[in-house]
């Protein structure tokens, strides 16, 4: 599941990152847009690559990607900005996860 689950995330931040470069209504819209895009896409990939031998930092790294980039996505295409308030939720959730990652590998 955790697969299936990062590649959409991959697939989601690819689009997101598509259209902020031809479709964004500005250029606050597109910086969000690709930023959102590269976090979440570097999460997907991170989370494919420890799913097998650190399967709780995977699904943090997916979960934090989420909320990270959902939230500035949100916000591109209008949404309210005191979602720009939630983004550090995500962020902390992908510190957490590197972190606990690390203690994984260190322990092994």
């Amino acid at each position: 599941m955790l697969g299936l689950l990062a590649a959409l995330s991959a697939a989601i931040a690819v689009m997101a990152g598509a259209f902020g470069a031809h479709g964004a209504s500005s250029p606050q819209a597109a910086e969000w847009l690709k930023t959102g895009g590269m976090y979440q896409l570097v999460h997907a990939v991170a989370a494919l690559a420890v799913m097998g031998t650190a399967r709780g930092p995977a699904a943090l790294f997916l979960a934090g990607g989420a909320i990270f980039a959902v939230t500035l996505y949100v916000m591109a295409i209008g949404g309210p900005r005191w979602l720009g308030a939630v983004t550090p939720i995500g962020g902390t959730l992908l510190i957490v996860g590197w972190l606990w990652a690390a203690w994984i590998y260190w322990r092994n």
